[in-house]
């Protein structure tokens, strides 16, 4: 390419990180943050990588997978890694940081290297003829936003976040459900959860009575009947429900013969069948009561959360229909996109997309072809995900085992396994960095 400068436009964890990757790689970079010119509801400071809600950055246990995804990100020189071991705090296994002196170091570092030059102003249309990497967050601007309706057309790009919880498929109590899909259509496609009618009641009872994560005031946004949570919709009157969601209408139970009186059904989230969505029970219930509430139904008495349900604003896009696995856009290839913006949930898994959006722009101004990582990888398999998930049913996503490919061979033993997944992660992401010369 002819262009000399890499624009990227947003100064949060992943647009810190993809200017840092870049710049060490050689390349002008201007990065635009419209704080202070223009504040969010959320921010207090203007200061890059500011942390907006938790100080934590998730588990440092290399037997998590948030805890190699740090791992491989430490490996390629992560920023904004770098930075939180420098600031960290005592949180047992998890990486917590002094949030304020963690975003002033990745201000300063930013603000002072020689091929990054900071502007602090709003970008109200993406670049029409540089190459550049939109990495806006969660709280994109109004105007920003229009442009990105554009980009990704407008049925592709939201901005309210709906979320069901997804369970590990290995924690589900088999002989307590039955597959089928309604009125046998689509093959058995869906795990059900049959409950009685004396099981249904324990369980709405307890979905009334579950505590809730109150919503912050940038976050008053009226539900959508799309997206309405599971206890609101239960609010509305007993049977809701079982209109609903939990309908086991074109349902029969082969153990009995007959139809139950609700079902839960789970939906395959993942090739592999590690990962099951609970259907339609988006929800604002705390993570304990979560728990608590959601293993009442049966089959999932042991059930093992990989991601929390939730509602709140967002802005994010349909990544499988508008992302390439490089990030690039893929109407506009000049156009990368990066952190909670492509469909990723949380500040590490923000930082990694940006971390390899940064790589891919500075190949791309180099005239060199953009990279993905193996899918063994956890950088790989949450681009897998993102880029090759059904677009129909796709939402925001974390790290978690459930992603990985599974290896080859049968463990029993999920620390063993664990450690496996994790030990192959690191060899393929070394493997990978000095077949591309990114190390």
């Amino acid at each position: 390419m002819s262009q000399q400068e890499f624009t990227i436009v947003g100064g949060g964890l992943a647009g810190s990180e993809a200017a840092w990757q870049a710049a060490e790689r050689g390349v002008k970079v201007r990065l635009y943050e419209m704080r202070p010119q223009i504040h969010t509801p959320a921010h207090k400071t203007d200061g890059l990588a500011e942390l907006v809600c938790s100080n934590s950055l998730g588990s440092n246990d290399p037997l998590n997978a948030s805890g190699i995804l740090k791992e491989e990100m430490r490996r390629m020189g992560s920023l904004i890694i770098c930075a939180a071991d420098g600031t960290t705090v005592p949180a047992g296994s998890a990486l917590a940081v002094e949030r304020e002196e963690f975003s002033k170091r990745i201000t300063k570092e930013i603000e002072n290297h020689p091929n990054i030059d900071v502007v602090r102003q709003e970008v109200p249309d993406i670049p029409s003829d540089d190459l550049a990497l939109i990495a806006t967050g969660p709280l994109t601007s109004d105007k920003l936003a229009e442009s990105l309706r554009y980009l990704t057309r407008a049925d592709h790009l939201y901005f309210f976040d709906s979320i069901a919880p997804i369970i590990d498929g290995e924690s589900i109590e088999m002989d307590k459900v039955f597959r089928a899909s309604r009125y046998d259509k689509g093959g058995a496609d869906y795990v059900n959860c049959p409950m009685t009618r004396e099981e249904y009641d324990r369980f709405y009872g307890a979905l009334l009575a579950g505590e809730k994560v109150p919503s912050k005031p940038f976050e008053k946004t009226p539900y959508f009947e799309g997206c309405v949570p599971i206890e609101v919709m239960a609010e509305r009157g007993r049977e809701t429900l079982v209109f609903g969601p939990m309908k086991p209408v074109g349902l029969m139970d082969p153990r009995t013969g007959k139809r139950p009186y609700a079902v839960v059904q789970l939906r395959q989230e993942n090739r592999f069948g590690s990962c099951y969505n609970i259907v339609g029970f988006q929800t604002k219930l705390t993570w304990p009561e979560q728990r608590r509430v959601f293993r009442m139904i049966p089959g999932l008495a042991h059930a093992e959360f990989l991601r929390y349900g939730s509602l709140h604003r967002n802005t994010f896009i349909n990544a499988p229909f508008v992302l390439k696995d490089t990030l690039q856009a893929r109407r506009k290839p000049a156009v990368l996109l990066a952190g909670q913006l492509v469909g990723v949930e949380g500040y590490v898994e923000s930082a990694a997309m940006g971390l390899i959006a940064g790589i891919n722009g500075a190949r791309l101004l180099k005239g060199l072809e953009p990279v993905s990582p193996p899918d063994t990888t956890a950088h790989g398999s949450l681009l897998a995900y993102l880029t090759r998930s059904n677009p129909r049913h796709f939402q925001p996503m974390n790290i978690n085992f459930g992603l990985f490919p599974p290896i080859p061979e049968t463990i029993r033993d999920k620390q063993v396994r664990r450690r496996e997944i994790g030990r192959r992660a690191i060899e393929d992401l070394n493997r990978w960095c000095l077949q591309n010369k990114l190390l």
